[in-house]
């Protein structure tokens, strides 16, 4: 980003200086050249004060929003007020003080407003001093003075662009610094991320999205009309009581005719009446009000405001921010990682019949089993492409984004799962001295390096992070892998699959990975769907390759190395 902002002020000061010498071959007399410098400085420092009122604006908005007090901001801190003893008269200074404080940050705007009006109006002035005292062909001389003032502040622009996307950067962490580290209160669920200047909620919406994805509201129903739960009632009795009497003709054998059906049928409905329409205490009545009334409060918000709102990328809580710079880390997503190929037409039924006919080769030459065949094969009716969302990596600085597929009705889906389920276990197995599956796995592994007395205070921690891992993996090179590691433990089959079939299949997974990302169809072309079981697997096994030389050096010196 450097490097870029000093090639656009090389070629700004190019083209400045070649408006200048333009200006001068016009031959303009030294009043003129005068009013041309007056003009070029008038305009610089009109920018300069915009610079500063948005640096004010964004300031005053944040110590204004609801999530941020007055006695939270460094002006509040006195030395003078703190020091009398007599809490009476140190409240009534604090308040006189807040007073005047509020008082002056509202007044700055009103400065600041008129500084850039007297910026204005002498710029005017001085734009009819030249054409009134030009001697020359005033519309054309103008016109190299307006293209030079605006040259010289266009670079000045983006320097202020960049300056408050920092510096809204820089409150927003403030803002989350100061929230998470209140001494007053002791949080139960874990505080939604709001990455925004301002708390658009009111407390009562912001505790009800601080209580996380996993809550449930009680006794939704109760806010709706009759008519509405009889309906609901009539979905939810058709769903149990059809895969209950299926379950029972499949494997139990009892015919269709059978009244254990119609007694079980009324049984559930029965408790579905009483369930829906039994009354309610009035003051649970009054939180499913309540609650509803907020949740619509927050849906509309987010609306009005255009906001996004996201699971945090590892954690348990929410992510709130604006829809247009998340849209903005998804693209930057898109342009660094370069795996993925825009398509115009639906491949669907393309994939579908390449996952089919595969699947029918194999098993007509007795490569799979049946039982293999049958988990494998997609169902037609039910087959679409994946979906692609992001969720917001909150624990990392910048909040990039991590990419996540909605494979469950793809048509590579039950290949996934079944290669996972095969192979899986075969690295668990083979990896279990260098994999931490969680902290108590990891705790347990610096346990026994300390009893091996290795554990000292000279001891170094290194950790690193591999960006983006399974969006990055070159495709063929991961499937050369899978096939040597399978080959070095000693596999020529897994479950009876030779190993080139398990390499066609995983081809295939890998590079049939389509989805859907707003209005448009994307091809991955580098890496494997995250969101597909077997993506964690190879990508784990990719590492397995990569990392053997560390962990061999680590295992020469007595060091520990987990992933």
């Amino acid at each position: 980003m450097e490097i870029e902002h000093e090639i656009e002020l090389v070629h700004y000061d190019y083209h400045i200086q070649a408006i200048k010498q333009e200006y001068d071959r016009l031959h303009p007399n030294a009043y003129q050249k005068k009013i041309f410098k007056q003009l070029c400085h008038s305009k610089y420092e009109q920018e300069i004060t915009q610079q500063e009122y948005k640096f004010l604006q964004i300031q005053i908005h944040y110590i204004n929003s609801s999530c941020q007090s007055f006695e939270n901001v460094p002006i509040a801190e006195s030395t003078l007020i703190n020091s009398i003893e007599n809490p009476q008269i140190r409240e009534k200074l604090f308040d006189s003080y807040k007073a005047v404080a509020i008082q002056a940050r509202a007044e700055l705007f009103a400065i600041f407003k008129e500084y850039e009006k007297q910026y204005q109006n002498k710029i005017v002035a001085l734009q009819l001093q030249w054409k009134m005292s030009s001697m020359i062909d005033g519309t054309s001389v103008f016109d190299r003075i307006t293209e030079c003032t605006s040259y010289q502040t266009n670079l000045l622009k983006q320097d202020i662009v960049k300056k408050v996307s920092s510096f809204r950067s820089t409150l927003i962490q403030l803002r989350q610094h100061s929230s998470s580290t209140r001494k007053d209160i002791i949080d139960v669920s874990p505080e939604s991320f709001l990455d925004l200047l301002a708390n658009p909620f009111i407390p009562r919406e912001w505790n009800h999205l601080s209580l996380g994805p996993s809550y449930i509201r009680l006794n939704q129903s109760v806010i709706y009309p009759r008519h509405q739960q009889e309906i609901v009632i009539g979905k939810q009795h058709e769903k149990i009581y059809e895969k209950v009497k299926q379950h029972l003709i499949k494997y139990h054998f009892i015919p269709l005719e059978a009244t254990v059906f119609k007694t079980y049928s009324n049984e559930v409905l029965d408790y579905f009446d009483q369930s829906y329409f039994s009354p309610l205490p009035f003051k649970d009545q009054v939180q499913a009000s309540e609650e509803a009334k907020t949740a619509a409060a927050i849906q509309r918000k987010i609306k009005k405001f255009n906001l996004i709102l996201r699971l945090t990328d590892k954690g348990h809580n929410f992510y709130i921010g604006s829809a247009t710079e998340f849209e903005k880390k998804v693209q930057t997503f898109f342009q660094e990682t370069n795996a993925f190929m825009e398509l115009r037409e639906n491949p669907l039924d393309e994939i579908l019949k390449k996952v089919i006919q595969l699947l029918n080769q194999l098993y007509a030459k007795k490569l799979i089993l049946s039982w293999q065949y049958k988990k494998m094969m997609p169902d037609r009716n039910k087959c679409e492409l994946s979906h692609l969302y992001f969720n917001p990596k909150t624990h990392k600085d910048g909040v990039p984004v991590r990419p996540i597929e909605n494979t469950i009705a793809a048509p590579t889906r039950n290949i996934s799962d079944f290669l996972d389920k095969i192979i899986r276990p075969i690295f668990d197995n083979k990896c279990s001295t260098t994999s931490i599956i969680d902290g108590t796995s990891l705790i347990k592994n610096l346990t026994q390096y300390a009893k091996r007395g290795l554990l000292k205070p000279t001891t170094l921690f290194c950790t690193f992070d591999i960006r983006n891992l399974y969006t990055m993996l070159p495709q063929e090179k991961a499937l050369n892998i899978l096939m040597k590691f399978l080959h070095v433990h000693g596999y020529t089959r897994v479950k009876g699959i030779p190993l080139d079939v398990i390499r066609k299949l995983a081809s295939l997974v890998l590079k049939e990975n389509v989805f859907v990302y707003g209005k448009t169809i994307y091809r991955q072309i580098l890496g494997g769907a995250m969101g597909s079981s077997f993506t964690l697997t190879l990508a784990n096994i990719f590492m397995w390759k990569w990392q053997k030389q560390l962990v061999r050096i680590q295992e020469i010196t007595g060091e520990f190395y987990g992933r």
